[in-house]
């Protein structure tokens, strides 16, 4: 009898542990014939779009320009609710639509990287960047630009399990570089010309805000914990009363920022300038998105990679929530003059030096800013135009 049930259960096991090592083969066999198909799909595209040229004084290889799309007028394109969470028929005409709108941004960055001459300043950085060739897709990682969705959905991408991701405690970045190493430079550049390249903006002001907010406010991680302590030392003068954590405040930071910048040392990822950290003028990039049509943008990055079965309805309902806040913004200008009414006309001008290549690169408006500073006489500024103000052949870049 005892034997009996003891083989029965043995068949059991047997039975399960078989189902399972036949799930495991199908899902990597999926996960092989979806990488297979994007990578070739987008090097025939590359391949037939044409010869790849060089651009001489740098060596930095350019991708044949975009065609020209016939105008859909779709309004309300950028409020659009994406298939992140679906609710609508995704259509051809709606991809156009997007399509010619995030042209319209690199032909923008094109024109102030010419005027600037900001390809000769800032040489290609690779540090940051994300390749899977497999998949088709290039990535520079922008910290504070809802970096952590494509973190998440890289980390899809190298083999990690949904429902694992949700549960561990390790970091990200430390499970996506396990993946995708830290390319070099020569593999950057060799790979641009057949895979899909991109990278995420966001207002420059409210990414230093949000990496304030997140890494200083409140002293809670060990390393940040210690750049608070010489912040603190370097800029306070006085005892402020009632705050009882040893963090520094929003004008101590800028401070430092500032500090940094005369001295030409390197940013922290989590405000570092994205035209010294990602290099846009140096790097043609296929798709410039934006923090404010995230999921619109990421959609079509996505359908462009031909990974929808991959990544698409992928995301925690908590990152989606997310998500959608930031990008509706409502909370974002509380908080910007909340942080930027502790800073006057003279800091704020100096932080914009710092910044203001992003502002005009990704066509942001600065001057809505000179609302929420400490009051002065600010007449002229609101009629200003962002001239530089340093000889950019002689500054130092930024080097992550």
């Amino acid at each position: 009898m005892h034997i009996r049930i003891w083989y029965d259960r043995h068949i059991q096991g047997s039975i399960k542990l078989i189902i399972f090592l036949l799930v495991a083969v199908f899902y990597v066999t999926f996960l092989c014939r979806e990488s297979q198909t994007a990578y070739e799909l987008n090097k025939v595209k590359a391949e037939s779009s044409g010869v790849v040229h060089l651009q001489p004084q740098t060596g930095i290889k350019s991708k044949p320009p975009i065609p020209e799309l016939d105008s859909v007028e779709l309004p309300g394109i950028n409020n659009v609710i994406t298939t992140f969470n679906p609710v609508y028929e995704y259509s051809e005409e709606i991809h156009a639509a997007v399509e010619k709108e995030l042209k319209q941004r690199n032909l923008h960055l094109r024109e102030v990287c010419e005027r600037y001459q900001l390809q000769f300043v800032y040489p290609p950085n690779p540090r940051e960047f994300f390749i899977s060739h497999g998949h088709s897709l290039i990535w520079c990682n922008v910290f504070k630009a809802a970096s952590s969705t494509w973190l998440y959905y890289f980390n899809i991408l190298g083999g990690y399990n949904v429902k694992y991701l949700q549960q561990i405690v390790y970091q990200p970045l430390e499970l996506a570089r396990k993946r995708f190493p830290r390319p070099e430079l020569p593999e950057l550049l060799e790979s641009l010309p057949y895979l899909l390249s991109f990278l995420f903006v966001r207002d420059p002001f409210e990414r230093i805000v949000s990496g304030y907010r997140n890494k200083l406010e409140d002293c809670k991680n060990n390393y940040y914990k210690s750049l608070a302590k010489r912040i603190i030392k370097r800029f306070r003068k006085h005892p402020i009363a009632g705050r009882t954590k040893k963090c520094p405040t929003f004008q101590e930071f800028v401070q430092f920022l500032i500090e940094q910048h005369k001295q030409g040392k390197p940013f922290d990822e989590h405000w570092a300038p994205i035209y010294s950290f990602c290099t846009p003028c140096s790097i043609e990039f296929n798709i410039i998105g934006k923090l404010e049509t995230f999921a619109r943008d990421s959609e079509f990055i996505i359908r462009e990679a031909g990974l929808e079965y991959l990544l698409l309805d992928k995301l925690p309902k908590n990152k989606l929530s997310r998500i959608g806040n930031l990008a509706k913004g409502g909370k974002t200008n509380i908080l910007m003059k909340i942080y930027l009414s502790e800073i006057d006309r003279t800091t704020f001008d100096q932080l914009l030096n710092i910044y203001r290549w992003d502002f005009e690169l990704f066509d942001y408006d600065f001057k809505k800013y000179y609302d929420y500073i400490i009051p002065a006489v600010v007449e002229d500024a609101k009629n200003a135009t962002l001239k530089p103000t340093m000889d950019v052949k002689n500054y130092t870049a930024t080097k992550m």
